[in-house]
């Protein structure tokens, strides 16, 4: 996500990060450099031109803070203006007062509208209390009612349907009328996608907006196809007038020209990001937090949510008492390393830390080495999960045998198993916090569990044992 942006903003900025004063020639050529970077992410060029020369008033009129160096004072007016210009204020739905609120979604297809709108059902129910429904209004692209079933089935949340044969303005009356019924209040419609905008699917969404009243318009985009996807907004809000924007596919486009010109180009906010095939890889948008992660300075607070999501607080209390006896065993780090798992890939959870070098940030972690690690410990008795000093030779064949590795991945894992655990034990005589994941607030020492392994350098340290970069 925004790989290639991000690596020509970082060199730019280390070129300043030498010189004691701004000069017009370094300003001028740090903007040149910035212009360029964004040009190359597919950035409308209008956007382009007007944010450049924004920057440039700004760090023509302001005087360098004396805390800052001169870099610094660059990446403090290009994160704002940045910011600026993918939106501000609150990235939340409009929910109704009185009645449940009817959200209507549209796109083109291809854009992974239908299961972006499951993902949405999840979101709201599970961060926001709601409780939603589904109405299947796709009635021309084969399968579609099936699919938006199934990851309907997958979320555990219903789906409305009257099959292919009816109106899909009267399946959106009807859908919304039985959703209501059962007590739903959040009800989100899935209307048919096109390869292109023609007018029939214009006429048919103004149909069935006419027709529920939807509080919320919103507009699936594919974020790999750049302009193309801002060209695609410009039409639908001519015809629709949508109310904010899903981008798809963000976590594979590394270019990002769609998430920095929409709100711009068409003063609609970007409301969710997708960040994953994952039913569970959606997020509220945050243009603050996005700004930080293009400018390579990591993204804590969302961090600490997907922590907060993934963790139970009292598992976490139990570990951290647990820690601080010494108590911590095969099955607490089993626990623990499905529960970092329920917070995305290693490589994304790598993007949202700060300060991390582009080397590791770039490290190609192989997840299946999670499920490796997850065979070895399960080939385990109880007794030896608790207490790895049983585990001699013979049981280490056992356990090898038993989980398809050799006895060197039993014996590297069982020898990794027991310095962490002796790290841990040291932070916590030290009075220290537990690291993000294991029920800490990010505090000093131990590392990010799950950094580690050949290219992972001096940080091997802190990491699960045995996972490591190819």
């Amino acid at each position: 996500m925004f790989d290639t942006l991000q690596e020509k903003l970082e060199g730019t900025f280390a070129g300043l990060r030498s010189k004691g004063k701004l000069t017009e020639d370094d300003i001028a050529g740090a903007l040149r450099e910035i212009r360029l970077a964004l040009l190359e992410a597919d950035v409308n060029f209008k956007v382009v031109k007007s944010f450049v020369a924004t920057v440039k008033d700004r760090l023509a009129d302001e005087k360098v803070h004396e805390a800052l160096q001169p870099a610094q004072q660059i990446v403090k007016v290009v994160n704002e203006e940045l910011v600026a210009l993918m939106g501000t204020g609150q990235s939340k739905l409009t929910f109704s007062q009185r009645g449940p609120t009817i959200v209507l979604m549209a796109g083109l297809q291809g854009s992974g509208k239908t299961t972006t709108t499951a993902k949405l059902a999840k979101l709201l129910r599970e961060q926001d209390g709601k409780t939603p429904a589904l109405v299947a209004c796709d009635v021309y692209r084969p399968a579609a009612i099936d699919q938006l079933k199934t990851v309907g089935a997958q979320v555990g949340v219903p789906v409305y349907e009257q099959g292919t044969d009816k109106d899909p303005v009267e399946i959106a009356k009807w859908g919304v009328q039985q959703a209501t019924d059962a007590g739903a209040d959040v009800i989100i419609v899935d209307t048919a996608g096109r390869l292109d905008i023609d007018e029939q699917l214009m006429g048919e969404l103004v149909a069935i907006k006419k027709a529920i009243k939807p509080h919320n318009v919103l507009l699936v985009l594919d974020s790999m196809t750049g302009q193309e996807a801002v060209s695609v907004a410009e039409r639908f809000d001519a015809a629709v007038a949508f109310d904010g924007v899903i981008l798809t596919k963000l976590d594979g486009d590394a270019r990002g020209g769609a998430a920095l010109s929409v709100k711009s180009v068409t003063g609609k906010p970007i409301k969710f990001v997708a960040l994953g095939e994952q039913l569970d890889a959606l997020e509220y948008f945050h243009p603050d937090r996005m700004a930080s992660r293009i400018l390579g300075m990591g993204d804590v607070l969302t961090l600490i949510e997907k922590a907060e999501q993934a963790f139970e607080e009292d598992e976490a209390a139990d570990l951290e008492a647990r820690l601080r006896k010494g108590q911590f065993t095969f099955d607490d780090f089993l626990k623990q390393m499905k529960m970092m798992r329920r917070m995305g890939s290693f490589k994304s959870i790598l993007a949202l830390l700060p300060g991390i070098p582009k080397e590791i940030r770039n490290i190609d972690v192989d997840e299946r080495q999670i499920a490796r690690i997850e065979a070895i410990v399960l080939s385990m008795t109880k007794e030896e999960r608790g207490n790895p000093d049983l585990i001699d030779g013979s049981r280490r064949r056992r356990i090898a045998a038993g989980s398809g590795h050799e006895v060197q991945a039993v014996n590297q894992l069982i020898k990794q198993f027991g310095e962490m655990k002796k790290m841990m034990k040291m932070m916590m005589k030290g009075g220290g916090k537990l690291p993000p994941g294991f029920g800490g607030d990010g505090g000093a020492g131990g590392g990010f569990p799950g950094l580690g392994g050949p290219g992972a350098g001096n940080m091997r340290a802190g990491g699960f044992p045995g996972l490591g970069g190819r």
